[in-house]
């Protein structure tokens, strides 16, 4: 089979279709994005009794919530030494322990609404790609047992083999509490679970234009769109790496950072077990890592940032190749593996490389997920929801600082994604 630049995950499920029909004419909420995070916003408002409307410039699942690599991870994309560092001890307490109850999250959402998407509590694996990054295990374990009452285990290199078929690693990392899924398989799910509930669902909907409009004394949003226009209370905005121009205050507070994934031809499954003895999610500890694992059918799905933009044409079939030698770099026995599919998706990146939710300019809001959005995408969506209706919940990322660029040199247009690749490289070499 020839390589195809087509996401795989997408060949494993019938994607659910809306009915294309008028806008409602008011809706108490509009939840802009059918991705995981507003999904989850809209299943969970629906089932509070909130007339809500899902308006989704492409179809559902578009963006990141399909071409993910299916991870469902403990833990966020800064370490916990560093996390006390910025935000003391109380606070990193219930940002981490929030980080476990989004895997319980997704677990429970995929066992109420009956979600065949593979989930499975699998763990996590993180491999150190040098000693000193292995030597610094040791302090994240004591650490995170110490502060946060939770267990991880040291691999140390004699004992890697039974985790991973690869010799170019210097120890690794398991925490048992992460979990494996089929993200096209969950997303559609997801959406399916929050019609149910009562949401409505507008593909091919592009919010042009939101402005402040007040209706019967009540105060709202008018929002455009490529199909009409609607009244709604609150407007909620899950778009991620795809926040565009319609948010603009939100928009230069994230940088879109295009991710690439290849999988192989189904693997033997002697040579499945020897690269995954125990189908962990894997990365690595550089900056520039590389994200990997076995999917069920025993292809290899290896994923990275091949480039810093996000995916075109070139971007994909560059980063096939960039992929395939990494891959073979990891697993040698790959050598000769035939690449099936490679895609592209786009991540969000905050400037602090944190999770951020909360109220801009009056419009709710998640995102900065920074490669944990599987999880965490969901939580905050179902979260925000709750503030949303009125209610109270903890989530420990509403509220702290949200940083824009240095200088305010940022407007949306990450033109310096270039210079961050090479610097991040750089680190990676010095570390």
């Amino acid at each position: 089979m020839a390589m195809q630049e087509k996401n795989y995950w997408l060949t494993t499920v019938e994607m659910p279709r809306f009915e294309a029909r008028p806008l409602p004419e008011s809706v108490e909420v509009a939840v802009i994005g059918a991705g995981f995070t507003g999904l989850s916003a809209a299943r969970t408002l629906a089932k509070k009794g909130a007339k809500v409307a899902v308006l989704e410039a492409e179809t559902i699942g578009w963006g990141a919530s399909s071409r993910n690599g299916g991870m469902v991870l403990t833990g966020m994309k800064l370490g916990v030494n560093q996390l006390i560092s910025m935000y003391g001890r109380e606070l990193t307490r219930r940002m981490y322990a929030a980080s476990l109850r989004t895997i319980d999250c997704v677990e429970q959402i995929v066992r109420e609404e009956g979600i065949q998407c593979e989930f499975a509590r699998c763990g996590h694996l993180e491999v150190a790609c040098k000693q000193k990054h292995f030597d610094g295990y040791a302090r994240q374990v004591e650490t995170i047992a110490r502060e946060f009452n939770h267990q991880l285990r040291i691999v140390p290199r004699s004992e890697l083999s039974e985790e991973i078929g690869s010799p170019i690693y210097y120890g690794g990392m398991v925490d048992g509490v992460s979990a494996g899924l089929n993200p096209a398989q969950y997303v559609a799910g997801l959406a399916q679970a929050a019609q149910r509930a009562g949401a409505e669902i507008f593909e091919n909907t592009r919010v042009e234009k939101i402005e402040r409009e007040s209706r019967q004394g009540s105060p709202g949003w008018r929002l455009t769109t490529s199909r009409g226009a609607l009244w709604t209370r609150d407007v909620f905005v899950g778009t991620s790496g795809y926040t565009g121009r319609v948010t603009p205050a939100l928009q230069k507070k994230i940088i879109p950072i295009g991710s690439y994934i290849i999988t192989t031809e189904v693997l033997p499954d002697a040579i499945a077990r020897e690269l995954s003895p125990r189908k962990r999610m894997i990365y690595d500890s550089k900056n520039y890592l590389y994200y990997y694992r076995l999917t069920s059918g025993n292809r290899m799905l290896f994923g990275g940032r091949a480039a810093f933009f996000p995916e075109t044409e070139s971007s994909i079939r560059e980063s096939a190749e960039i992929l395939r030698l990494g891959m073979i770099d990891v697993y040698p026995q790959l050598h000769d593996a035939k690449v099936e599919y490679v895609w592209g998706g786009t991540l969000d990146f905050a400037f602090d490389i944190m999770p951020h939710a909360g109220q801009m300019d009056g419009i709710y809001y998640a995102v900065g997920y920074a490669g944990h959005g599987v999880a965490m995408a969901t939580y905050q969506g179902q979260k925000m929801a709750e503030s949303i209706a009125g209610e109270k919940p903890d989530n420990p990322f509403v509220g702290i600082p949200f940083p824009g660029a240095p200088l305010g040199l940022y407007n949306g247009k990450p033109w310096f994604l270039p210079f961050a690749g090479m610097w991040y490289k750089f680190l990676d070499w010095v570390s």
